[in-house]
């Protein structure tokens, strides 16, 4: 595991997150409906995005994330992530976080999965700082704290070799290996199948320095070209583009790291009523219930409790925002719900009323609970982090 890696991984994963709110926060203060609780003006939004950028490219956080240490965790990584959310007047509540971290977590592995080459995990992350650095174009202060960081990425990986780049690229690669979370997005652009894994692109620009696959050369000892021979390479491939730049402005050339929010933003306005309509026709022809589910909610509430998991989620005093309002913005926003997936092969529990399985249903839940009430071990890993994060 390459120790470089945690400094990529935040800061491209911090960049996503930033899209993401600036793109909800936007649609909250556009909406008609001025009866919501804790709606946000263009300052509130302004504020929000000035927060998180200042924490997270401030020197202190900066300092530590530079420092040659393990990947972290996927829970310590989102307990840093939060944090960081968290450390402007916005509080978003569970429900919101899950989906903010699966999208940020999609997005990533998809720029990783179509990343050309191992040196343009550079330009990716170029793209976000830039991104970044426009939305706080209204702060000098901010700007310089983003030219800093930036020119601390590039004086560090820059003089890696494309070798060192592949196994920090691998590394990340492994820590996103197991998730498959469908986004809308992504299955609207035919890049996603349903089961929640990418589509690799057949065709496109090879990467720079590389030529066209289709031609197989043979050279003697003389280096003199005596034979060559074409096949299928299987794709539409065609020559690659000029090489992005690596300085603190410039053209990254590559679009990978870029907002892919603001492309969509203008159609799903244009498309709101239609799709709110159309929701609608759904909702009326659906108007058989399903047998099963009311039977499914039944059982899963008598297995896990259900009175007490909603006590334990409000249990929360602090001010929490709900950034997915309804399932149209949820849609919106990119998490899919599944509705255009094909049905899968359904398993039908059925729960008898044996007095022993009840039994022992209580007990497991008990020890559950004991569980769950129990301390965590101390880690070392991301402690010095998350107890820097508390003093910002």
């Amino acid at each position: 595991m390459s120790l470089r890696t945690l400094p990529l991984l935040v800061l491209n994963m911090g960049g996503e997150m930033l899209y993401i709110l600036d793109q909800r926060l936007r649609a909250q203060h556009e909406t008609d409906d001025k009866t919501q609780r804790g709606g946000w003006s263009e300052d509130d939004r302004k504020r929000v995005l000035n927060d998180i950028v200042r924490s997270m490219f401030s020197k202190a956080f900066m300092e530590e994330l530079m420092k040659p240490q393990d990947l972290y965790s996927q829970r310590a990584l989102r307990c840093v992530l939060t944090r960081l959310a968290h450390t402007s007047i916005m509080r978003l509540n569970p429900a919101s976080m899950d989906r903010l971290y699966d999208l940020m977590m999609m997005a990533f592995k998809y720029q990783l999965l179509l990343c050309p080459r191992p040196r343009d995990l550079l330009l990716i992350t170029c793209n976000h700082v830039d991104a970044v650095r426009d939305m706080v174009k209204d702060s000098p202060c901010l700007i310089n704290q983003i030219n800093d960081a930036q020119r601390q990425i590039l004086e560090m990986y820059t003089p890696l070799s494309d070798g060192e780049l592949q196994f920090i690229r691998q590394t990340l690669l492994s820590l996103f290996r197991d998730v498959h979370v469908r986004v809308s997005i992504f299955l609207k652009e035919k890049i996603q199948n349903p089961d929640g894994r990418f589509v690799l692109p057949t065709s496109g620009p090879v990467p720079h320095g590389s030529d066209v696959p289709g031609l197989i050369r043979w050279f003697n000892s003389r280096g003199r070209e005596v034979r060559r021979r074409e096949f299928p390479s299987g794709g539409c491939y065609c020559s690659s583009l000029r090489e992005g730049s690596f300085d603190v402005a410039g053209d990254r050339v590559m679009r990978l790291g870029t907002n892919m929010y603001c492309t969509t933003s203008s159609e799903d306005a244009r498309t709101s009523d239609s799709s709110k309509n159309t929701c609608k026709t759904k909702q009326q022809a659906s108007v058989d219930p399903n047998p099963l589910a009311k039977e499914e909610l039944n059982l899963l509430a008598k297995l896990m409790g259900g009175m007490e998991v909603w006590n334990l989620a409000s249990a929360d005093g602090g001010v929490k925002v709900n950034l997915f309002l309804s399932e149209q913005e949820e849609d919106d926003g990119g998490i899919s719900s599944g509705g255009d997936a094909p049905a899968f092969g359904v398993i039908n529990i059925q729960a008898t009323q044996d007095h022993q399985v009840n039994t022992e249903l209580t007990r497991i839940a008990e020890e559950l609970l004991v569980q769950q009430d129990q301390p965590e071990l101390p880690s070392n890993k991301g402690d010095d982090l998350l107890a820097m994060m508390d003093e910002l």
